[in-house]
């Protein structure tokens, strides 16, 4: 028989016999070692100290015997089922009659809801539908108005140009005739001109002097203004260019 060393797991103490080991009140968890074995092991790791830890049962306890009278005695007898009637109708049929009752009673509840829901439904959908009419009329409307009013626009230019065309027409008219005034008297001018410089019978050189100087300015004035009338009748047929009317 081998002798064993315990731990406790701070130090070893032993070594001790099966005896000694028994006394220690070792558990399968205790560390053991002897001579032989190449590591420490749990005690229940050890077959020769299997013994060491074998449960053993309590002594039983002695119940009084039961007797068969007692036991019928503890079984109270069944009552017998008898037949029932509610409202002069068999009791089963009458379930059954009441459960289709309830079934027939929810189902048509159920129908109400759903039609009223259908019928609520079908008139939020024709409101819509007259709503969605409304928009489209009204902007079928919008969009008529904005067309007469681009074509009231177009019209009043057009009425616009037109004015501004007989406008121009009647200044350049009013201007050509100026201009041709103008150039005829320049003409007469020069010829005053010309006249003066050459005839000297019947007045003094200051008069003659004078008339030369006079219509010198007549000429010089008449030369600027056919320049300026000049530029207006050009820039009278650059406005009418512009006008495609």
């Amino acid at each position: 028989m081998n002798s064993y060393y315990i731990h406790d797991g701070t130090e070893s103490a032993g070594p001790f016999d099966i005896a000694q080991l028994k006394a220690k009140l070792i558990t399968k968890s205790t560390p053991v070692w002897c001579a032989g074995m190449d590591d420490w092991k749990y005690a229940g790791d050890v077959v020769e100290l299997q013994n060491l830890f074998v449960v053993t049962p309590p002594p039983i306890k002695i119940f009084p015997l039961v007797t068969k009278q007692e036991v019928e005695a503890d079984i109270e007898p069944e009552e017998e089922i008898s037949d029932s009637k509610i409202l002069g109708i068999d009791s089963t049929l009458f379930y059954v009659l009441s459960g289709l009752l309830v079934l027939i009673v929810v189902t048509t509840i159920f129908s109400f809801f759903q039609n009223q829901r259908s019928a609520e439904l079908e008139q939020r959908n024709n409101a819509t539908e007259k709503e969605n009419l409304q928009v489209q009329l009204e902007q079928k409307r919008v969009e008529k108005e904005k067309k007469q009013v681009i074509e009231q626009e177009k019209i009043e230019f057009e009425r616009v140009l037109k004015e501004r065309k007989i406008s121009l027409n009647s200044r350049l008219v009013e201007v050509q005739q100026k201009l041709f005034v103008a150039v005829s008297g320049l003409d007469q001018a020069k010829d005053r001109l010309a006249k003066a410089q050459d005839f000297q019978f019947l007045r003094s050189e200051n008069e003659r002097e004078n008339d030369i100087n006079k219509s010198q300015q007549e000429i010089d004035t008449l030369n600027s203004e056919i320049i300026e009338l000049k530029k207006e009748m050009d820039h009278i047929y650059l406005e009418l260019e512009k006008i495609k009317v």
